[in-house]
């Protein structure tokens, strides 16, 4: 397997410059974002690659749970900031960790126990990076799917509630609404199946051949990722839309938008 140096990878680093050149250029406000993001990135690899060391040698369930629950904690609290319009109180908290956790513990525990089938079950070399391919996809796909809804329906409002003046309930009044959120919530995963192979080689594809895998066994693993990153960006999309419908309703069948609060 080929290492990179330090001084190769601060190299690399150079080519982010393109980007900050651009921002500037185009005073389009993301020159700071863009550091803030690559420092944060490296620093949370670098720690990650330390943990997963650990975790590695120790083999311990018990720390292995813990790091699956510090990921998906994160990963609650990124599809909350991600919102423009969040909803109040611990549902917009909740609401992201909880689809998440449904969806990525199903898809990597069906994973690991029909296909994969390490010997501990829990060893973290499979469970953590299962984990975190699944869960960073359908973070994107919860979050671009909130984020539709909340503003389709603030958008949608009169229509929305003439359906529920007219006697609908409300999950027939928003139905057009939880279906464009499901759509573009979706459609990501989607567009990377349908690229996958033909205009890009995918990252876990990528990292196995160029550490010297068999390009056809390396492929089949690529496919298996790519239907448990599907399958759990749709089951944590779809509860995802739901719940936030729940929400953003009452029982007597009434749009409560108020319950969303405009970030700053």
């Amino acid at each position: 397997m080929i290492t990179i140096s330090y001084e190769e990878l601060a190299l690399g680093s150079v080519l982010l410059l393109l980007n900050g050149v651009v921002s500037l250029w185009f005073r389009t406000g993301m020159a700071v974002t863009l550091v803030v993001s690559s420092v944060r990135m490296v620093v949370q690899l670098g720690l990650m690659a330390y943990v997963l060391r650990y975790l590695f040698l120790t083999q311990m369930p018990l720390w292995t749970l813990l790091a699956v629950v510090v990921m998906i904690s994160f990963a609650g609290y990124e599809v909350m900031a991600r919102q423009k319009h969040q909803i109040e109180g611990g549902w917009g908290y909740g609401i992201g960790m909880g689809s998440m956790l449904m969806a990525a513990s199903l898809v990597t525990t069906f994973s690991l126990f029909v296909q994969i089938k390490p010997d501990p079950w829990y060893d973290a070399r499979y469970t953590i990076p299962l984990l975190g391919m699944v869960l960073g996809n359908t973070m994107t796909g919860i979050s671009i799917g909130l984020t539709t809804l909340t503003t389709n329906l603030k958008q949608e409002r009169d229509a929305i509630e003439t359906r529920l003046a007219l006697g609908h309930n409300k999950w027939a009044a928003c139905e057009t609404v939880v279906r464009q959120a499901l759509y573009t919530g979706m459609i990501g995963i989607v567009n990377s199946m349908s690229a996958a192979g033909l205009v890009f080689i995918p990252g876990m594809m990528t990292g196995q051949l160029m550490a010297g895998a068999d390009p056809i066994e390396a492929a089949k693993y690529q496919a298996l990722v790519m239907f448990l990153i599907a399958g759990g960006t749709t089951i944590g999309t779809t509860l995802a839309v739901f719940l936030g419908v729940y929400r953003l309703t009452d029982n007597r069948h009434r749009l409560r938008l108020e319950r969303l609060i405009l970030r700053k």
